[in-house]
């Protein structure tokens, strides 16, 4: 159930509202600013419906989600899904082409053997039980029918879309505000946020871009955010300890191995949430020398943070050059 709180400025035109409420196993924020006559009930509703049915769709957590049937479904059949499904599943697979594998959503059953996955405990003697290995291209592993709403697995895996479904709830999100003419907010699901337009006094969105921190919740920097998206992968938030070692619940599908390296996160900004969590997810896999060359290439505004030590130090392109 949303919950929506309603606050109002003495003489403005705009209600300065805020809407909220779970999904995917967090939660997602919605501020705006709207014309007096918006019905909010209405808008708070249809934004809580977007998200649910994103979570409906694409989790792997829900055995009745198109995902998870497709998942159990026989290797080679067609399988019916939801066209938002078919169109971020198609996404998927271009992002994974542009990054030469580096961002796979064939990740599933690596998510689950070192227990990140729904029902997964890690097992005491994964790393013996465990072989791991490159995992294929994700166009050799899975095919998608846009104009039909179908997909078919092509080999016996699973698909886990946990690096670019919360980015699609964030555009669904706007998506609801755009179609209301809401022309100033702000949304987000967890670390994946999108804005629209200025607040009523000409000030910006600020958002921060938190510090790689195993222990607390800390602030390393802030920007500010307008007409576009942005999106924070990292090792610090979801992980293990794994023989005294902490394993990062991000897949390196390069390797079959959760990720490793000195990179703490990586930030992308972007036109579209759903693209900006998988480039962000992408850069993390490909590293330093080689996630700085591909958002060079692409012109991504992306930010590095890499751990020394103790201490941290920032590596951006684009936007994020001065950083």
């Amino acid at each position: 159930m949303s919950k929506m709180s309603i606050e109002w400025s003495p003489g403005a035109l705009l209600n300065r509202c805020r809407v909220s409420g779970a999904t995917m196993g967090t939660r997602y924020d919605v501020q705006f600013y709207a014309p007096l006559h918006t019905d909010l009930k209405t808008l708070a509703a249809e934004l809580d419906a977007a998200v649910s049915a994103v979570d409906e769709q694409m989790s792997n957590w829900k055995t009745d989600s198109n995902l998870s049937r497709l998942n159990r479904t026989e290797a080679g059949c067609w399988v019916p899904v939801s066209a938002n499904l078919a169109a971020v599943l198609a996404r998927a697979l271009e992002i994974g082409r542009e990054t030469d594998n580096a961002f796979n959503i064939g990740i599933g059953g690596l998510v689950q053997a070192w227990g990140f996955g729904p029902a997964s405990p890690l097992r005491a003697d994964h790393g013996e039980a465990h072989n791991a290995a490159p995992l294929l291209p994700v166009g050799d592993l899975l095919e998608v029918d846009v104009q039909h709403c179908r997909a078919r697995r092509r080999a016996s895996v699973a698909f886990d879309l946990c690096g670019i479904a919360k980015g699609f709830g964030v555009d669904e999100l706007a998506r609801v505000l755009d179609r209301h003419r809401i022309g100033a907010w702000l949304v987000g699901i967890d670390g994946e946020m999108r804005a629209r337009g200025r607040k009523p006094d000409g000030s910006a969105w600020a958002i921060a871009v938190e510090a790689p921190d195993y222990e607390r919740r800390a602030i390393h920097s802030v920007i500010e955010l307008g007409d576009a998206a942005v999106a924070t992968s990292g090792d610090y938030r979801h992980w293990r300890n794994v023989g005294g070692a902490r394993v990062s619940h991000t897949m390196d599908p390069r390797a079959g191995l959760p990720l490793g390296g000195e990179i703490a996160s990586v930030t992308v900004i972007a036109p579209a949430c759903m693209d900006a969590d998988a480039y962000a997810t992408a850069l993390m896999v490909l590293g330093i020398e080689a996630g700085r060359d591909f958002a060079r290439q692409h012109s991504l505004d992306a930010f590095f943070i890499v751990r020394e030590g103790d201490t941290f130090r920032g590596i951006g392109t684009g936007c994020f050059l001065d950083s």
